[in-house]
C-alpha cells in the first residue's frame, strides 16, 4: 500500500503519518528483510558445521570455523542462532572412575622434572603419558595409553589393549622414542605418574638407552600430570560419555578415529585455531 501511494506522488514521510507507522520502525523492518536472508544462510552453515564436527563443538569453536571459511561473524550472534536452533554440545555429562596403576614402590621412582610446567616452545621436548580405562559391553574393559607432546598437544603414539600389561605401554614408548630420535632438536623428558609400569626396569632402561629423561608425579597428585588428565577428560566427554556401551572392538575403532580427528582436525584456540598437526606442520615450515 505504502509503495503504491508513493508511486502516485506521495512522499514516504506523509504515507507513514497516514498509516501511523514511525519512520524509524519502517527503516528497521526494511533492513531486517536483508538480515533475515543472511541469518538463514548463516544458520544453514552453523548447522552443517555442528554436525560435521560430530556435535562436539560449542558456539565458540563453531565461530572460529566460520571465520576460517572467510566469514565475519560475532560469537554472540552464533550463540544466539545456535540457541534458536537448539544446537547444544551435550558431550559433557558424567564422570567415570579414574584408573590407578599405583601398587606401591616396586622399582625406580624418578624425580618430578616437569614440575607442572606444561608448556614447551620446542617439539618433542616434553612428553606426558598415562593409562586410562573404559567400560565395554559385558565384563570387558579397554585400556588406552597415549603419549602426548606438550608443544602442540599432539598424540604422537598410543596403545590399546584389554589389559594394562607392561607390553601394552612399551609398544607406544618404542614408537615415541623412534620419533624422538628422528625429529627432536633438544633432549626429551617423558613424564608419567608412579604406576608400576613406569617403575619397571624395562621402561627405565629404555628411556636411559634413548637418552630420554624420566619424570614422575608425586604419589597421589594427579595435578602433576594435569595435561594428560585434561586430554583423557576431553576424549571421554566428546566420544564416550553419554553414549551406549559398545563392544571392545567397536570402542577401539571409535578411539582410533577420534585420535586421528583430534590430531588432524580438532582446532585449538591456543594454537591459533589450528589442529595439533596443522600447527606442527606450519611452524616447521616457518623454521625452515
Amino acid at each position: 500500500m505504502a509503495f503504491g501511494l508513493k508511486q502516485e506522488g506521495f512522499k514516504l514521510k506523509d504515507i507513514l503519518v497516514v498509516i501511523g507507522l514511525p519512520e524509524a520502525t519502517y527503516h528497521y523492518h526494511v533492513k531486517q528483510f536483508g538480515k533475515e536472508d543472511h541469518d538463514q544462510s548463516l544458520k544453514a552453515l552453523i548447522k552443517q558445521l555442528f554436525f560435521q564436527f560430530k556435535e562436539r563443538y560449542g558456539y565458540k569453536r563453531i565461530t572460529k570455523e566460520i571465520q576460517k571459511l572467510g566469514h565475519c561473524v560475532n560469537h554472540k550472534k552464533v550463540y544466539r542462532l545456535m540457541q534458536e536452533m537448539d544446537l547444544k554440545c551435550v558431550k559433557f555429562m558424567r564422570k567415570s572412575r579414574r584408573y590407578n596403576s599405583y601398587k606401591g614402590k616396586v622399582g625406580t621412582v624418578a624425580k618430578n622434572r616437569l614440575n607442572r610446567r606444561f608448556h614447551s616452545p620446542f617439539p618433542l621436548q616434553k612428553l606426558v603419558t598415562d593409562v586410562t580405562e573404559f567400560k565395554c559391553t559385558g565384563e570387558e574393559k579397554l585400556y588406552l595409553s597415549p603419549i602426548l607432546d606438550l608443544y602442540n598437544g599432539e598424540v604422537i603414539a598410543y596403545g590399546l589393549h584389554k589389559r594394562p600389561t607392561l607390553d601394552f605401554v612399551m609398544e607406544p614408548l618404542m614408537e615415541a622414542v623412534e620419533i624422538v630420535r628422528k625429529r627432536a632438536r633438544f633432549r626429551t623428558t617423558l613424564h608419567s605418574d608412579q604406576g608400576w609400569q613406569y617403575q619397571h626396569n624395562r621402561w627405565v632402561k629404555t628411556l636411559k638407552h634413548h637418552k630420554v629423561f624420566q619424570s614422575m608425579s608425586r604419589k597421589g597428585t594427579c595435578a602433576d600430570n594435569a595435561a594428560m588428565e585434561n586430554f583423557f577428560g576431553l576424549l571421554k566427554q566428546e566420544m564416550y560419555y553419554g553414549e551406549k556401551l559398545v563392544s571392545y572392538e567397536e570402542l577401539k575403532a571409535r578411539i582410533i578415529e577420534y585420535i586421528d580427528w583430534y590430531n588432524h582436525v580438532r582446532s585449538k584456540e591456543k594454537l591459533a585455531g589450528l589442529s595439533p598437526v596443522e600447527y606442527r606442520t606450519q611452524t616447521s615450515q616457518s623454521a625452515a
